[in-house]
């Protein structure tokens, strides 16, 4: 009888201790949770930066920006700096706005459209840069991945803005609708703008082998940007699934 009720008191002493150490277990894990407010800073800093060098990479070390130009490369150069801001900058910057910025809702809302019709505007000039470049000098249409999956992105990109559009905003769905459709809506914003970064690191690899670059100031300079470029896309990924806490 005493070791039967020794051993129910033992085992009355694990469960306890068991359910202790779950229970630190727990509160220790709920430490480690991060708020989306500080990865906003830092993905602001990170917009600012890529900005910063990409004007400092076309205007300093090239030969500078122009729509029409007899120096050719000017009209080209358009290219990547409307695209980068446009698709990366003011994409990335659209897709946190939820969680970077203090505002009731509708005023988000109104933001984070003007922010994405800023990017496709940016975007459509930057592509009607390259291809006004690609006439005048006699070179073919996409014929690159780079081209591909940036034709891609912008046709997905359009396509997205407008069922947004006219589901969030005007003339606007029921609210049930909205609720099914807002995860879709958040996913595939997502989606078309890692299609941007892919397109991107593409478009600076391109431009690193045809000019041959290799080593030097401009090499280290594109490397450093296609770098940022990636940690900004990690950055506003990573806004998306934490919650917003701010400090």
């Amino acid at each position: 009888m005493c070791l039967l009720l020794n051993i129910t008191l033992q085992d009355q002493l694990h469960s306890h201790n068991h359910s202790s150490s779950i229970s630190v277990m727990a509160n220790n894990g709920s430490s480690y949770r991060m708020s989306a407010f500080p990865v906003t800073v830092f993905s602001h800093l990170l917009a600012v930066s890529i900005a910063t060098l990409v004007l400092y990479w076309l205007l300093k070390l090239r030969e500078g920006v122009a729509f029409t130009s007899h120096v050719k490369i000017q009209i080209f150069n358009l290219h990547p700096l409307l695209t980068l801001l446009g698709f990366i900058i003011y994409s990335g910057e659209a897709i946190i706005t939820y969680k970077g910025i203090p505002a009731t809702r509708q005023a988000l809302k109104l933001i984070h459209l003007v922010l994405h019709l800023l990017a496709l505007f940016a975007g459509i000039l930057g592509i009607c840069a390259v291809f006004k470049f690609h006439n005048e000098l006699k070179i073919a249409h996409a014929y690159t991945l780079h081209s591909w999956t940036g034709l891609s992105t912008i046709c997905l990109f359009g396509l997205q803005l407008l069922l947004g559009f006219v589901t969030f905003l005007f003339p606007g769905a029921k609210s049930g609708t909205r609720a099914r459709f807002a995860p879709w809506h958040i996913f595939t914003g997502v989606v078309v703008f890692f299609m941007a970064i892919v397109t991107a690191e593409t478009g600076l690899m391109e431009v690193f082998m045809f000019k041959k670059l290799y080593r030097g100031q401009e090499a280290l300079v594109v490397n450093f940007i296609g770098l940022l470029v990636l940690v900004f896309g990690i950055s506003v990924g990573l806004i998306v699934v934490l919650p917003l806490k701010r400090i």
